[in-house]
C-alpha cells in the first residue's frame, strides 16, 4: 500500500474510532477536553502558548479558559519567574473530569476488542508504539526550511 492509499485509510479508521468514542453526552467540549489534555501533559502554561498549541485565537482561549476556571477545571496562578504572567494549571476536578472520559472510552473499547479475533488484536497491539510515534509527529510544530 503507497503512502497516500495508507494515510486515506487511517483518517477513516481515525474518523470512525473518533465518531463511535464521543461521549454521548459530554461535559465539556472537544476543545475544552483538548485543552484540559494539554495542561494535563505539559502542565503550567502561559494561556497565548494554550492558544498556539490548540490553534485557537487568544480571546477563543481567554473565553474557554474562564470557563473552565469558573467550572474549578482550571486554576490560574503566576509565573515563577516573571509576577506579571497568568500560568493555567489543571486542578484536581479537571484531572477527576479527564480520568473519567478516558474510562468511559476504555469501557467502550474494551467489549468490541475482547469479540476480534486473537490475531486483530494482536496486530493492533503491534501497531500501538508506531501509532503512538505518528501521533508525536503530529504533534510537533511543522518547521519550514529557508532556503538562503
Amino acid at each position: 500500500m503507497d503512502v497516500d492509499s495508507l494515510a486515506a485509510s487511517l483518517d477513516d479508521a481515525v474518523l470512525g474510532l473518533r465518531a463511535a468514542l464521543l461521549p454521548r453526552r459530554a461535559e465539556i467540549s472537544l476543545t475544552a477536553a483538548a485543552t484540559l489534555g494539554r495542561l494535563q501533559r505539559a502542565g503550567a502554561t502561559r494561556l497565548t502558548d494554550l492558544a498556539a498549541a490548540e490553534g485557537i485565537s487568544q480571546p477563543a482561549m481567554t473565553a474557554l479558559v474562564a470557563r473552565l476556571v469558573e467550572q474549578g477545571l482550571v486554576a490560574r496562578g503566576s509565573d515563577p519567574d516573571d509576577g506579571r504572567v497568568v500560568v493555567l494549571t489543571l486542578t484536581g476536578s479537571g484531572a477527576s473530569v479527564l480520568a473519567r472520559r478516558r474510562a468511559e472510552r476504555t469501557a467502550r473499547l474494551r467489549g468490541p476488542l475482547a469479540g476480534l479475533p486473537d490475531d486483530d488484536v494482536r496486530r493492533i497491539a503491534d501497531a500501538l508504539p508506531a501509532l503512538t510515534r505518528l501521533a508525536g509527529a503530529l504533534r510537533r510544530p511543522e518547521t519550514v526550511e529557508v532556503s538562503r
